[in-house]
């Protein structure tokens, strides 16, 4: 086995690319983001590729394992075709024991195996962060109700987006109903500026609000799905997911894609009702 550490994005894009596709869905994060480091329109935050750890196994058959790390965020790994070798990982694991990883996000097998081998080199421990399913759909459910308008967020949502954004990372994170302040108002007119945050109005109020993700060649991905406690179980969110979903099939993509928590019954059950499918499991890994 060969571990190679990456400097250029080009690069690892143009190695890692064709393999990731062969499971567009589950790499939508892998993808996603040598797609952003490759086009290099964006460098905010973490999305300078200048940053990054970008490392791959190898063998005489090809590329075996892929890892990208940006930082702050936790490594994320792709076995190629969902094979988990435990020499590859082995492999990656020495490879990446002079760097500090926080954690790994990535199918749940893989995960554990990784979590096993790093930690063990670091004289680390690791606990489940949170166990994740991967869905996606290829045709809204017709049947569902729907409510209201879907329309974009913009400038004149200022007044409770950022508070809206504060409650869905804390339920996310933390699983709190506990939030952060808004303060810096640049952070969330970023968000918008993305024209990919929506939100639901009934009788023109703003009850719900979802959005998209990377977008891939046949898949997009969906996410930051809010509805405040006092709109719940109306049915709002799922109206507004399907809505969005619709939106995105409509404009060419094959399929869209979704993380639900397992730990949330709820939304698992409203994102198959709307025909979301599950096509695997993912682990959250923190190391400590």
């Amino acid at each position: 086995m060969q571990f190679k550490l990456y400097t250029d994005v080009h690069e690892f894009y143009n190695d890692t690319y064709d393999v990731l596709m062969r499971h567009e869905a589950q790499n939508m994060l892998l993808l996603g983001n040598i797609i952003i480091g490759h086009e290099g329109k964006d460098k905010t935050d973490w999305r300078d590729p200048a940053n990054w750890l970008m490392a791959t196994v190898s063998d005489e058959r090809g590329i075996q394992l892929t890892a990208l790390m940006t930082p702050p965020h936790n490594i994320t790994l792709y076995a190629t075709d969902n094979i988990v070798n435990p020499e590859a990982v082995s492999c990656l694991s020495d490879g990446l024991k002079d760097y500090d990883i926080p954690g790994v996000i990535t199918e749940k097998a893989l995960a554990e195996c990784f979590a096993g081998e790093y930690t063990a080199r670091k004289g680390l421990t690791f606990r489940t962060a949170m166990r994740q399913r991967l869905y996606e759909l290829k045709e809204v459910n017709p049947e569902v109700k729907q409510f209201g308008t879907v329309r974009l967020l913009d400038e004149r949502d200022m007044f409770y987006f950022p508070y809206w954004v504060e409650a869905f990372n804390a339920a996310e994170t933390y699983g709190k109903t506990e939030m952060s302040i808004p303060q810096d108002g640049d952070v969330y007119r970023y968000h918008l500026s993305t024209k990919k945050r929506y939100v639901l109005e009934v009788d023109g109020q703003p009850v719900c609000m979802a959005g998209y993700t990377r977008e891939l060649q046949n898949a997009i991905g969906v996410a930051f799905v809010y509805t405040p406690p006092y709109y719940c179980r109306r049915g709002y969110a799922t109206s507004c997911v399907a809505q969005i979903s619709q939106m995105a099939l409509d404009k060419g993509y094959k399929k869209c894609v979704l993380y639900t928590d397992l730990a949330n019954p709820t939304s698992n059950s409203i994102y198959q009702k709307i025909g979301y499918k599950p096509i695997c499991d993912s682990l959250m890994l923190k190391f400590e």
